[in-house]
């Protein structure tokens, strides 16, 4: 399993529900731009959702990935923009 599909289960997994796009920033699939889309966010700081995030992948991935590029969003929000 890549780097970028790891990156997305553990997320799903910690986060039930969620929805999370995994992207490469680079072409090393080191740098990484993630969204992730979940009520988990509800009522929390854009930093406290971002250390969350972090939290999740910094165990596994540490000696993996370099650099990040987050995006988190309520799914109220996300449908919001969809719209």
């Amino acid at each position: 399993m890549n780097p970028l599909e790891m990156v997305k289960n553990l997320i799903e997994e910690q986060l039930e529900g969620s929805i999370v796009k995994v992207g490469d920033m680079t072409g090393t699939q080191d740098h990484l731009e993630i969204m992730v889309v979940s009520d988990e966010f509800k009522g929390k700081m854009l930093i406290d959702q971002h250390q969350m995030i972090m939290d999740i992948l910094k165990d596994s991935l540490k000696e993996q990935i370099h650099a990040v590029k987050l995006k988190t969003i309520t799914k109220e929000k996300f449908n919001q923009s969809q719209e």
